[in-house]
């Protein structure tokens, strides 16, 4: 368990669907973190096993955006925008969903995490494993740094981790 840093305890991230992070946006706006995996991706079984158990990476994701966890091969079809989104061939090894592959802007690695502002628009595509000191300094740097209008230099000039 770990004691929030919003004063709330909670022992893992409340990961949503697109859809549920599409409605709670609506009603309290908040940056969006997409983590795109796969079923078959060691290292996305890894983060979820170390980095997104790690306690300041539970609270601070729960607090400050809506966490996705979106399974790039999934079936479903997604509407979203005008636009709907579908698996061009879910019975098929390896078939990329195509709300992920407009995501990560083609770069099909996994693990890969996207995140959106409050209006969907992508800021950024982080791929690759994140050990939890890694992650830390990106979530805080857009909810903190770019937020206030700092550069990821700016921002790391004063920047302390909690997580060691």
């Amino acid at each position: 368990m770990s004691i929030g840093i919003s004063g709330f305890t909670q022992n893992k991230i409340n990961w949503m669907s697109w859809e549920e992070a599409v409605e709670a946006n609506k009603t309290e706006p908040r940056l969006i973190f997409v983590d795109t995996y796969t079923n078959w991706c060691g290292w996305c079984k890894k983060m979820d096993q170390t980095t997104f158990k790690q306690p300041f990476i539970v609270d601070y994701m729960n607090a400050r955006y809506y966490a996705v966890k979106m399974n790039a091969e999934m079936k479903d079809t997604i509407d979203f925008n005008g636009y709907t989104f579908v698996n061009p061939s879910p019975g098929g090894k390896r078939s990329t969903h195509q709300l992920a592959a407009s995501l990560l802007d083609n770069k099909l690695s996994y693990p890969s995490f996207v995140f959106l502002n409050q209006n969907f628009e992508r800021l950024q595509i982080v791929p690759g494993f994140q050990n939890a000191k890694n992650l830390e300094t990106i979530i805080r740097y857009f909810i903190e740094g770019a937020s206030a209008g700092l550069t990821q230099e700016e921002f790391m000039k004063d920047y302390t981790p909690f997580v060691k």
